[in-house]
């Protein structure tokens, strides 16, 4: 495996002396607490009234605020405290840098509540998903296979934290999507793995003559039917659904663009090679496959490449035990192996997706 700048320089060398080294191995030691205690701090508002409080709060005035006993908010502020998101000066809490960071990234607050969701419970039987490439976690909500035949069957909150996820990294990035898959003018283009449908209502808002087809699970496509019906350009997308994971499957021709948004990072390399191989076969010279993911290391920023790194255990231990976010050359290889050769690579979109822009070879 070969890494590119800044991962290079940064996963090359030891990043931390002998205390910090000391310190991390005592908090991943105690993560699970880390991460519930500072959850609780933002559901109780404790980081926001300290964010509010310009010249800190007692520990009496946060337990009457957030309506706590003593002994609970104090419990969390020395835990808060010990962990680095509140200071203590002069008797009074105040917010520090990374409670701040908490409560104002966006990123922070989507993340922490699809790892308490979608995948806290389930992480307990990793160590059982790793040995048998099967999601075993996802036990903890039904018997699925995967987690997108249960998606649609999965707790109202689990199913928000799950799509509030996924909307949150796509979207971001679909103008300057838009704008790469547009400029060749397609008038019909293939969303495989659409979803809900949010990829198809931005294509036929942004081009009145296109037409979109959906292609997945028959389940995603009354979803994605509910969530669009009544809108503006709706007419326009159609539906083909099929089960992806059967090599006999193939693909529907006659598209001058097919589009896998956050899609291909759902299947083990085998599966994505299976998927691109049949995608190849329903192309013409003229076709563009467009490959839209967020590989881990093409990141511009470090904290990126760590969250990506991450998310795979999801895919791991809940969502199907043997895909993962990509090193970007592994993806690659795949589409070679397909028949396909990429064209063009274009990079840091939105918050650090990457589209593959391929043709025949």
């Amino acid at each position: 495996m070969e890494l590119q700048s800044p991962q290079k320089e940064i996963y090359s060398k030891e990043r931390f002396n002998a205390a910090q080294a000391q310190r991390l191995a005592q908090e991943i030691a105690f993560g699970p607490i880390v991460f519930q205690v500072s959850r609780l701090m933002v559901k109780f508002g404790i980081f926001e009234m300290l964010n509010n409080a310009k010249e800190g709060l007692s520990l009496t005035e946060i337990a009457e605020k957030a309506k706590l006993s003593r002994y609970a908010a104090q419990c969390l502020l020395e835990s808060s405290l010990t962990i680095g998101t509140v200071l203590l000066k002069d008797k009074k809490f105040y917010l520090a840098k990374a409670g701040w960071f908490l409560i104002h990234d966006d990123m922070a607050r989507v993340n922490m509540d699809f790892n308490h969701d979608v995948n806290y419970l389930g992480l307990f039987n990793l160590e059982e998903a790793l040995l048998n490439g099967k999601p075993e976690g996802l036990k903890v909500f039904g018997s699925w296979p995967t987690i997108y035949e249960g998606l649609s069957q999965l707790p109202a909150q689990v199913q928000k934290s799950w799509f509030g996820f996924d909307h949150f990294y796509s979207d971001n990035s679909f103008q300057q999507a838009l704008e790469i898959v547009f400029a060749n003018k397609p008038k019909s283009l293939l969303d495989v793995g659409g979803n809900t449908g949010r990829w198809a209502l931005q294509c036929v808002g942004y081009d009145k003559n296109v037409k979109v087809t959906i292609m997945d699970l028959p389940q995603q496509l009354e979803m994605m039917r509910n969530q669009t019906k009544g809108i503006e350009g709706a007419d326009r997308i159609l539906g083909h659904g099929a089960n992806l994971l059967d090599k006999n499957v193939p693909f529907p021709t006659n598209f001058d663009a097919i589009w896998m948004s956050q899609f291909l990072d759902c299947f083990s390399e085998e599966e994505v090679t299976s998927i691109l191989t049949r995608a190849a076969k329903s192309m013409s010279k003229d076709t563009r496959l467009y490959i839209m993911e967020t590989l881990w290391d093409r990141q511009k920023f470090e904290t990126a490449s760590y969250c990506l790194a991450q998310i795979s255990i999801y895919f791991t231990a809940l969502a199907n035990g043997n895909s993962k976010m990509y090193y970007s050359q592994d993806m690659i290889r795949c589409v070679e192996a397909a028949g396909l050769q990429v064209e063009t690579i274009h990079d840091g979109l939105g918050l650090g997706h990457s589209i593959l822009v391929c043709k025949l070879q």
